[in-house]
């Protein structure tokens, strides 16, 4: 199952430049890195991330992350992953930009 991370330009190249990350402030506030399942990734955007330019979609394998990714219940009950431990870029399998549109972030075709 592809799991994806939301990522401003500057956390992208931080992740580019350093092969890991801890994750962005908040991230790093809350002990984990968040995560989105493709049906969540939308909503987490428009809630998170609304008029923000510049950013990046990464998309990762559930399975490769191991015992260091929990499912834990967030937002309306839902389970979301979470990452205990660094955001590596040898885990991410693609990436895309998400642009703006009219307001509203426009997500590559995701499986």
């Amino acid at each position: 199952m592809l799991i994806y991370k939301i990522l401003h330009a500057a956390e992208w190249a931080e992740l580019q430049a350093r092969g890991e990350t801890p994750g962005a402030p908040i991230d790093v506030a809350d002990g984990f890195v968040h995560f989105s399942t493709g049906t969540q990734a939308r909503e987490t955007a428009a809630r998170h991330f609304a008029g923000a330019e510049g950013l990046i979609l990464a998309a990762l394998n559930a399975d490769d992350l191991g015992p260091a990714l929990k499912w834990e219940v967030s937002r309306g009950g839902e389970k979301f992953p979470h990452l205990y431990g660094p955001l590596r870029l040898a885990d991410v399998l693609w990436h895309a930009p998400l642009p703006l549109e009219n307001g509203a972030h426009v997500f590559p075709d995701m499986p």
